[in-house]
């Protein structure tokens, strides 16, 4: 009997070990970082009625944000390196729960690299976001911010301006929304990119990228008219 128990102990184990990697494996993209948002707010749920900023590493990196826009309220929900179809599965998680007054979204960069994203395509998949965004919060403000170019992707610049194109367009159509353009700020008055603005891994952009963002959406931003004086 003993020897049988050091036999199958250690193959429970094994097995334990094998049913846990196979159950992270089965989580969607990025499952662990909502988790921490989850476990955070449990903590210290960020105040109700704000200026929520949802999408990819290029809010996430962007990590004085809620101080920066402290005055309203910012809550910081970008993760992992988010497409319009994480954001999309993780709305539940990353917009609803805050009630926000506005949101602000930076996301569909990363839709790019698979190579089979069309321009049509990636506006089907923003049309999706923000029809699950607006069957929750039908009226408020949202604020989309264009795709952004950069040097470690300058091979997608023809298409990021269609993208851009499509979705400006779009959004013409469609109420309490605003387009914000931070592409064409990003590059020189010829047209070129600045890669004095981004980090070094060239996708990312560094304080002075941000500071550009800074002024391009600040004056996009609704205030909470109850604390107004």
């Amino acid at each position: 009997m003993k020897f049988l128990s050091s036999l199958v102990f250690p193959f429970l184990l094994l097995v334990t070990i094998a049913d846990c990697h196979e159950s992270a494996s089965r989580h969607p993209p990025f499952w662990e970082e909502i988790q921490n948002f989850k476990e955070a707010d449990s903590k210290s749920f960020p105040a109700r009625n704000g200026v929520l900023f949802a999408g990819s590493s290029s809010f996430r990196l962007w990590t004085d944000l809620e101080a920066v826009f402290q005055e309203y309220h910012a809550i910081n929900r970008g993760f992992g390196g988010a497409t319009l179809v994480d954001l999309n599965r993780y709305a539940d998680d990353v917009i609803f729960p805050y009630s926000p007054r506005q949101v602000v979204i930076y996301c569909g960069e990363n839709d790019l690299p698979a190579d089979t994203v069309t321009a049509q395509m990636l506006l089907g998949r923003f049309k999706t976001l923000l029809a699950t965004i607006r069957s929750r919060l039908p009226n408020e403000p949202i604020v989309y911010l264009s795709i952004k170019p950069s040097i470690a992707r300058r091979r997608y610049i023809p298409l990021i301006r269609q993208c851009n194109h499509l979705i400006r367009e779009y959004l013409k159509t469609q109420p309490n929304t605003t387009f914000v353009d931070v592409f064409s700020l990003l590059l020189t008055k010829e047209g070129r990119l600045r890669p004095e603005l981004y980090r070094a891994d060239q996708l990312h952009l560094n304080m002075r990228g941000y500071e550009i963002w800074r002024m391009a959406i600040a004056p996009h931003l609704i205030r909470d008219s109850a604390n107004v004086n």
